[in-house]
């Protein structure tokens, strides 16, 4: 058995990874998502003003999700699993990870292909890409809404994405730029002296600059983020 094989690689990705399938980065530089301001389409307080809207909005979302397809980046994470242990902790809503192969993919801001009751956060529903419609209730009576995280709410997963990352011996970070919390901060969550390296095209955010990187799209950045890991797991040699 080798080294490697004892390394447990956590793996932390962001919208740039998905992009490349196609599906749009959450946040545009003039503050709009697919022509649509976030705070009507991406909050609660949004539901509660226009519900008509938010659904038809996940509702487009989810279809694109369907259609897309994982690219080299996703596949070159799950193929990886054949040398180490791999967990993805992914800001991503899509399932291209779990499409791709990945079988440990943390979700941080929920899964658009599954729905919930409103003021339940206990049950969830496979939509099986279906459209999500006011009426379309819950068992108990809930109104159903996407099962995805909204500007304004809490990270019910967060806790467990801390304690993977405790748990890195290695650290990948893909397709983020580090700016948005509580994401970003899982970088410090990891214990001294973990190593981190960085795919992503655009510069990081100020306070992780010291980062090794790698200034690549994940298709051709994380083969070679993989192969320094490899590296890195069998011989110790810096990033």
């Amino acid at each position: 058995m080798s080294a490697a094989s004892h390394t447990h690689l956590v793996v932390l990705t962001g919208a740039g990874v998905s992009a490349e399938s196609g599906i749009p980065t959450f946040r545009a530089a003039d503050g709009l998502w697919e022509n649509h301001h976030v705070e009507d389409v991406a909050t609660p307080e949004a539901f509660l003003r226009n519900p008509d809207l938010v659904l038809r909005f996940y509702n487009e979302r989810r279809r694109g999700v369907m259609k897309a397809q994982p690219n080299a980046g996703h596949k070159a994470l799950a193929d990886f699993e054949s040398q180490m242990q791999v967990s993805v902790i992914t800001q991503n809503i899509d399932d291209l990870h779990e499409r791709a192969g990945s079988t440990s993919v943390l979700h941080l801001h929920g899964e658009i292909l599954k729905a919930r009751g409103v003021d339940d956060d206990e049950r969830l529903y496979d939509l099986d890409g279906a459209d999500i419609h006011l009426g379309d209730l819950t068992a108990q009576g809930y109104q159903l809404r996407p099962h995805v995280v909204w500007f304004g709410e809490a990270v019910p997963a967060m806790e467990e994405a801390a304690r993977i990352t405790s748990q890195a011996d290695i650290l990948l970070v893909i397709g983020t730029s580090l700016a948005v919390y509580p994401a970003a901060s899982l970088v410090s969550m990891r214990r001294d002296g973990t190593p981190v390296l960085l795919v992503d095209p655009n510069e990081p955010h100020a306070a992780y600059r010291n980062l090794s990187h790698i200034q690549h799209p994940a298709s051709t950045g994380v083969p070679i983020a993989l192969d320094r890991v490899l590296e890195f797991a069998m011989r110790g040699h810096k990033f």
